[in-house]
């Protein structure tokens, strides 16, 4: 009756339950980043947009190593497989010392790239009067979506032809046309007082700052997956080494 009381309370001190609901959170996390990465892929192969195909490739092989990764440890956990935590600890340390390096040492370069090659790409379009079809319709997207007009001076970088993306509806935001204030344009119209490129580089600067926070927090996530890996390893075979001294009949109270 001794024996079998310690061995409940040796499972119940067990890091098998947090670490198994853990890899779960972490597998969801990594199959819906998955599938986030393949309608990503699949919809810049129908806009015929360019993209290196060793990034999209290293997205496919973290984000399904990582997958596998979890269902190694779950296995591990369920069975009392040392060597599966071993491999997964081991992939863990990897992945998480890659991803939070990656991200320390690129962040600002490819931050500053990004947003200058966006800000080129937009400035490119002026005058607005003279933009081809393709770029019209990101202009209008824009405006829609951020509530502004225009790039630099407003409203007014579009003269006499203020499209209907620049309407609009919330007073606090508006500007009224009246008289000669834009030449040709429709008078008493409201439109958007704000232009959008600051708008726009805030928006991406935010956004490229958020996607950079999610890897380092994945990195300091599966450090803390491995730790638990290791933890548990240690507690399995501490598990092992009792059941072995309980069957050989040499085991002493206290011992444990």
């Amino acid at each position: 009756m001794q024996k079998s009381s310690v061995v409940v309370v040796a499972d119940k001190t067990s890091l098998k339950r947090p670490f198994i609901f853990a890899n779960a959170v972490h597998m969801a996390l990594c199959f819906f980043m998955l599938r986030m990465t393949v309608i990503w892929h699949r919809d810049l192969i129908q806009t015929g947009k360019m993209v290196p195909s060793i990034s999209v490739a290293m997205m496919y092989v973290i984000e399904v190593g990582c997958l596998l990764l979890s269902v190694l440890g779950v296995f591990g956990a369920c069975k009392g497989k040392r060597w599966c935590l071993i491999l997964y600890a081991a992939g863990m340390a990897a992945a998480s010392q890659t991803i939070i390096i990656r991200t320390a040492l690129s962040y600002q370069d490819v931050y500053e790239k990004r947003v200058v090659r966006e800000e080129s790409k937009l400035l490119a379009m002026m005058p607005l009067t003279g933009p081809n079809k393709a770029n019209r319709t990101l202009l209008h997207n824009i405006q829609e979506e951020l509530e502004c007009c225009g790039l630099i001076e407003g409203y007014k970088d579009w003269g006499a032809s203020i499209p209907a993306s620049c309407n609009c509806h919330y007073p606090g935001k508006c500007v009224r046309l009246r008289g000669s204030a834009t030449l040709g344009a429709p008078k008493n119209q409201y439109v958007y007082r704000e232009p959008c490129l600051p708008i726009y580089l805030s928006e991406l600067k935010l956004a490229f700052s958020l996607v950079m926070a999610i890897q380092f927090g994945s990195g300091v996530f599966w450090i803390i997956l491995l730790g638990m890996s290791i933890k548990l390893m240690g507690q399995i075979k501490r598990k092992q080494e009792f059941i072995a001294l309980l069957q050989s009949n040499r085991y002493v109270p206290g011992a444990f």
